[in-house]
């Protein structure tokens, strides 16, 4: 019975000498060389899909925060990351976290501002898959105008909790060159922290000035980002 020719191996050796004997005996001595590797089976791999809800989609189109959501895919935990930023103008409150600060100017914009509670909402929205805030509340719809940021959060933690999570902790940061947040900021996370329905302990707040670099250095605008944990309950 005939038996069946091994494989070659994947390195093949030979000599090499600068001195030959004979003119037919190779000149190499442990050189190796790599053979090329025999051809594999393609394995044919397919990419999930994560989809938002035909609800969730019918409200995102016409500009309304979507009733229910519920991830296409069941993860333990997901990860959302949010930023904003507003200009400073004077004649405007400055809200941050909901808090009144003092101060000589404020954000301009469609509501009433508060950097941080848009940050908050994008970045629970990101971890759940969904479009930004402005793509949910748009800054063009007559009825978002001057609306408090507090009903933005109310919403974002509802869409969190029916898509069956739970905020795991949030870490934010505050970029603004004045005024000093020192003095508010327990006030803030007190407040930041019942919006969200969560324990103090799992949500942390920081502030950064720009080292006077650029508009935010220049007390002409005001920062924020967040990143949030969702643990599946």
């Amino acid at each position: 019975m005939a038996t069946a020719a091994a494989a070659p191996p994947l390195y093949a050796s030979s000599s090499f000498s600068t001195k030959s004997s004979s003119p037919n005996k190779p000149l190499f001595n442990n050189i190796f060389f790599l053979r090329p590797p025999l051809p594999s089976t393609k394995l044919k791999t397919t990419t999930p899909r994560l989809s938002v809800s035909a609800a969730a989609t019918t409200a995102v189109e016409l500009g309304q925060a979507p009733q229910s959501f519920t991830p296409a895919k069941t993860l333990p935990f997901r990860v959302g990351h949010g930023f904003d930023l507003h200009r400073l103008e004077p004649g405007y409150p400055l809200i941050i976290g909901g808090i009144d600060i003092p101060h000589d100017r404020g954000c301009e914009a469609h509501s009433d501002g508060d950097v941080l509670l848009h940050c908050v909402v994008d970045a629970i929205l990101g971890a759940l898959g969904l479009p930004d805030i402005g793509q949910i509340f748009p800054d063009n719809d007559p009825k978002w105008k001057g609306a408090p940021s507090s009903v933005f959060i109310k919403e974002a933690v509802k869409l969190m909790h029916e898509a069956g999570y739970e905020l795991g902790n949030l870490d934010a940061t505050l970029i603004l060159q004045r005024p000093k947040v020192s003095p508010h900021k327990e006030a803030i996370k007190a407040n930041l922290s019942a919006l969200l329905g969560a324990d103090p302990a799992v949500v942390n707040l920081k502030a950064k000035t720009h080292e006077k670099v650029d508009s935010l250095g220049e007390n002409r605008s005001i920062a924020a980002h967040t990143v949030v944990l969702l643990m599946r309950k």
